[in-house]
């Protein structure tokens, strides 16, 4: 088989909103595979979630423009807020897969999210689309993730890599509580996307 040239990492999510422990997950599998960039993916209609639940989805590809424009490997894609049907990875993954064809492709995911795997659809087929990156956050028992993923790995025959990324402790469902209450969201995000929350009054 012929090696890819470069290897690009995808990371998708709501981005509601995107927030510094997104940005420190990246570029931490950035500087651990060799990436030549990472590709962050706003999902467009997540099949988890109600339109009604998150921001609408232009507000979130903005922030996370805004949010990516200081670092020029990374990059934000729009190839699910374009779409209407709801958002499956392994469709938003072959559609990458032919714009990207010299590219090996590595899908970043969060320790919580890749122990949820086997919920999401056509996950054989995901695996043999990319190789899968689990980044371990604050707060995860490593033991129990590391079962997890031998039993997955078992599964699908499969090889799972592993990062531990930097201890920022952030959710963008605590930034979204604290935007609600008037508390001070400073230093959890970009301040670019700070500004940008409080100009369209977003989570208010």
């Amino acid at each position: 088989m012929k090696t890819a040239a470069y290897r690009i990492g995808i990371m998708g999510g709501t981005f509601d909103p995107i927030h510094n422990g997104h940005l420190a997950m990246a570029e931490a599998v950035r500087e651990a595979f060799g990436l030549s960039k990472v590709l962050f993916v706003p999902s467009g209609n997540p099949p988890h979630k109600r339109r009604t639940e998150i921001a609408d989805k232009q507000h979130r590809y903005n922030m996370a423009i805004l949010a990516t424009n200081s670092n020029a490997m990374f990059e934000v894609s729009p190839v699910e807020i374009e779409r209407e049907q709801l958002s499956y990875t392994v469709d938003t993954l072959k559609i990458l897969k032919e714009k990207y064809r010299n590219y090996e492709i590595f899908l970043i995911m969060g320790a919580d999210a890749l122990c949820d795997i086997e919920s999401w659809s056509r996950v054989d087929e995901l695996f043999g689309l990319c190789r899968v990156v689990g980044a371990t956050r604050p707060g995860i028992d490593i033991e129990e993730f590391k079962k997890e993923i031998d039993k997955t790995q078992k599964k699908y025959n499969t090889q799972i890599l592993h990062v531990h990324v930097p201890s920022l402790d952030i959710s963008s469902t605590d930034i979204r509580v604290r935007a609600k209450k008037g508390a001070s969201i400073k230093y959890l995000i970009p301040e670019e996307v700070e500004k940008y929350i409080y100009k369209y009054e977003l989570y208010r």
